[in-house]
């Protein structure tokens, strides 16, 4: 096998198992994404370079760029779920009547 070929394979498995662990949660917990960033950062890097250092250095630049991209999509999950909570609680609120006095009452 040539050694684009081994590259390739290896990139396309670690993208496909990256997609199958993909859930929302606000919970600011990265480190499922930390960890498949330095796996493929080091698979690949080892595979490119064909030595240890290369693997490491690949393993520590994928450990970054994975981390950087669990706490964005973090970020993206609490504002949905804060939206969605927003939705929910104007939905609950939409049903009023006012009274003679002015004041507001929900059902």
């Amino acid at each position: 096998m040539t050694r684009f070929a081994k590259i390739s394979a290896a990139a396309a498995i670690v993208l496909a198992a990256g997609t199958i662990s993909a859930s929302a949660a606000c919970d600011g917990d990265a480190s499922t994404e930390t960890v498949l960033g330095a796996g493929s950062g080091a698979l690949v890097g080892g595979l490119a370079s064909h030595s240890i250092v290369g693997a490491a250095v690949g393993g520590v630049a994928g450990g970054l760029i994975g981390n950087t991209i669990g706490h964005s999509n973090n970020r993206a999950d609490c504002r949905r779920a804060a939206a969605a909570r927003a939705r929910a609680n104007r939905q609950a609120h939409d049903a009023y009547y006012i009274d003679r006095n002015g004041k507001r009452h929900y059902y």
